[in-house]
């Protein structure tokens, strides 16, 4: 048995998100689909995690097993994508691994980015690849309330109901916001993230950003450990798997 790891670059728009569901198109299925058929076997693909209808991906990563050997990584690139450019993803790299590397388990960092276009006109270039918003915003205060965030905290505030994971204490090791020309992009890293969790840590950025809550507001609330009193989450079209590192 063969084990590879392949990076994806996906537009999570026309998807119902990374993982494999009883309705909808997922990333995750249609990627499975197109290598079984081009290897003639079933294979299972493993991703690092999930990501949410209409979140995008810039480096996703997800490994498979396979019986045979894949001899030209160019020749399986290039028939790979020709499938899957057409739904806009495309399988950017593939390497061989050992059969101890997970593509879940083994990773040591994720990183996430948000994109917030901060501007009178909506994008159009851009559609579809960050959050729309009109009122200007104090970066100041959101590099504030973003150190908050650091380290490790008990983040139930910024935890989806549907959340499955056994613990919600996670370690926040780095939070960078900076803006190029109305562009503001918000960078995220942590071993690993909840359910709906940078999403909804923008969504209460924002609120902090627009002056509706003041920082002693926003650490409470993150403290209060409770989903009711969260902001709405950003929405996914703003969101950016950017890498997955081990």
């Amino acid at each position: 048995m063969h084990r590879y790891q392949i990076l994806i670059e996906y537009v999570g728009t026309n998807f119902i998100g990374w993982q494999i569901q009883f309705k909808g198109q997922s990333v995750q299925k249609l990627i499975q689909d197109k290598i079984s058929k081009l290897l003639k076997e079933k294979i299972n693909l493993v991703g690092s995690g999930r990501t949410d209808s209409g979140v995008h991906a810039i480096e996703q990563s997800a490994h498979f097993d396979c019986k045979k050997r894949i001899e030209n990584s160019s020749k399986f690139l290039q028939s790979i994508n020709f499938f899957l450019n057409m739904k806009l993803i495309s399988i950017t790299n593939i390497k061989k691994r050992s059969l101890n590397f997970h593509a879940r388990f083994s990773a040591k960092q994720r990183i996430y980015t948000y994109i917030i276009f901060n501007r009178i006109s909506k994008p159009s270039i851009e559609k579809n690849r960050g959050w729309h918003i009109r009122k200007k915003l104090d970066l100041k205060l959101m590099k504030k309330g973003a150190k908050k965030l650091l380290g490790t905290h008990d983040f139930s505030t910024f935890r989806a109901s549907s959340c499955s994971a056994k613990s919600p204490i996670r370690t926040i090791k780095s939070v960078k916001i900076k803006e190029v020309k109305n562009k503001i992009q918000i960078q995220f890293r942590s071993q690993s993230f909840l359910q709906q969790q940078v999403r909804s840590m923008v969504g209460c950025l924002k609120y902090l950003a627009e002056k509706k809550w003041n920082l002693k507001k926003f650490e409470r609330i993150f403290k209060s450990k409770k989903r009711t009193l969260c902001a709405p989450p950003a929405p996914s079209n703003g969101l950016f798997l950017e890498k997955v590192i081990y």
